[in-house]
């Protein structure tokens, strides 16, 4: 399933970049999110508490960020397992745009989920993942207006990142 949409942050787009990067921030920002560790400059792995129709599940899983521009877009891919409730993995595709005094933030995702939660019919899990990215969007906004985010995100040269494309294994 595809996901777009886009926020207007009040921040540069270098504080945007910087929050993206922030352990805490996103700790903040993820729904359900129980725990969440930075396991290196570009690697994520968290516990996610989620509920989606009748299906409870707590995922564990791995985000990882790649094709890096610094301040101007990357590519965030995780993967997770619920156990018997199903897998979820996909992709998005996260640019910034400077617009005066404030930071369009677009993102293309692409979802897949297995198990249980397949069974449940792909306009629930549509309308829940709109709802988890709305949910997480509205998070990021409050974290980064507070002043969160302070810490700075690396840059392409420190990531060693190449020109790749994003994908989800």
């Amino acid at each position: 399933m595809e996901l777009e949409g886009s926020e207007m942050l009040t921040a540069s787009p270098e504080q945007v970049w910087q929050a993206l990067f922030d352990r805490s921030v996103l700790e903040r920002a993820i729904p359900g999110c129980e725990t969440l560790e930075q396991t290196s400059a570009t690697e994520f792995s968290a516990v996610v508490k989620l509920k989606v129709g009748p299906v409870s599940a707590r995922f564990k899983g791995d985000v990882e960020l790649s094709d890096i521009e610094p301040f101007v877009a990357c590519t965030l891919s995780g993967k997770g397992s619920g156990g018997i409730a199903g897998f979820a993995k996909g992709s998005a595709r996260v640019t910034l745009t400077p617009q005066g005094d404030v930071t369009l933030l677009t993102y293309r995702a692409d979802a897949a989920v297995g198990g249980k939660l397949a069974a449940l019919g792909s306009r629930l899990i549509k309308s829940t993942a709109q709802k988890l990215a709305g949910e997480f969007f509205a998070n990021f906004k409050a974290v980064l207006s507070a002043g969160a985010g302070t810490e700075a995100g690396p840059t392409h040269e420190d990531t060693g990142a190449t020109e790749q494309a994003g994908s989800v294994s």
